[in-house]
């Protein structure tokens, strides 16, 4: 059986791990390592959803020579990290270049046209995910179609990152004080880097904004406002030793920092101090979720 995979990323030489696991392109590690097991669990010759000697040797197939590198390329965190770089990179050309972009299938092209992609991606996306492996033979076709949709996601992400506005409008109830209008920073190497990046984050994209601020660091790692950004990316995921770092780290840089000044106090009193590993770990609980319900969400009048 030929594991070639001709459509979405794949037709730029480019691995899309995402679409041969089936997860979206911002899926958090711990959905993409569920949706690992899930599939090692279909595909393992013991499965008694593989019946025959044959289908036996196709599921090790998908399961060595895509499943598991893929698996292994979100595993370690450097790679991952340089991976999803590449993604938004690529995402950037297609919003530059969309002429150049050719689909070859209908839910592509419908997600596209559509006026709430990201609804209708997430949806489509875990609706293929529940036959991905129904039919070995065509499981190359449906991580191409995954792929299609893929590029369809992160050029959108990409081109509303650009073109969306920094500001909201001053008659729109309580203004953010969490991703504040970033300062004219039209002489900073980074000022384009930091713009993306909030711009992310305003509609929620962490891992596309984390490498933006990711990149932004390496040009200007004494930069206090991408320290506080970044923290508020590691905050959004609940990783609160990380984000107290930066917030640290962009006080120490800039005592006036407003975003590290509004929020290192919450982080500090929820994680109490000498006890941060233990007060972490409750985080996750929902009686404790009271700390950072949403911290991106307007306050609850």
């Amino acid at each position: 059986m030929s594991l070639k995979i001709d459509g979405g990323l794949f037709t730029y030489d480019f691995i899309d791990h995402h679409a041969i696991l089936c997860v979206p392109v911002d899926a958090e590690f711990k959905e993409i390592r569920n949706r690992y097991l899930q599939i090692a669990r279909i595909l393992h010759p013991d499965s008694s959803s593989v019946v025959g000697e044959p289908a036996k040797e196709i599921a090790n197939q998908l399961l060595a020579k895509l499943v598991n590198p893929a698996y292994e390329k979100f595993s370690v965190e450097q790679n991952r990290h340089e991976y999803l770089f590449i993604l938004s990179q690529m995402g950037k050309r297609f919003a530059q270049e969309p002429e150049t972009i050719k689909l070859k299938t209908e839910l592509a092209n419908q997600l596209l046209a559509s006026p709430n992609i990201t609804t209708l991606y997430k949806e489509a996306i875990a609706k293929i995910a529940k036959t991905q492996f129904s039919d070995f033979q065509q499981v190359p076709k449906i991580i191409a179609q995954v792929s299609e949709l893929n590029l369809v996601y992160l050029m959108w992400v990409a081109k509303r990152s650009i073109n969306q506005p920094s500001t909201q409008p001053e008659n729109s109830p309580q203004k953010l004080q969490s991703t504040p209008t970033l300062p004219s920073q039209a002489e900073s190497a980074v000022g384009e880097y930091l713009q993306r990046a909030q711009n992310l984050l305003e509609i929620n994209q962490l891992l596309q904004a984390k490498v933006e601020l990711q990149d932004a660091l390496k040009l200007e790692p004494q930069n206090s406002r991408c320290h506080s950004l970044m923290a508020m990316v590691y905050l959004r995921n609940n990783q609160l030793k990380m984000a107290k770092i930066h917030f640290d780290h962009a006080l120490k840089l800039d005592p006036k920092e407003k975003i590290a000044l509004e929020w290192k106090p919450k982080v500090d009193q929820a994680l109490g101090g000498n006890n941060s590993v233990n007060k972490e770990k409750q985080i996750d609980k929902p009686e404790n979720r009271r700390w950072f319900p949403n911290l991106f969400d307007e306050k609850k009048k």
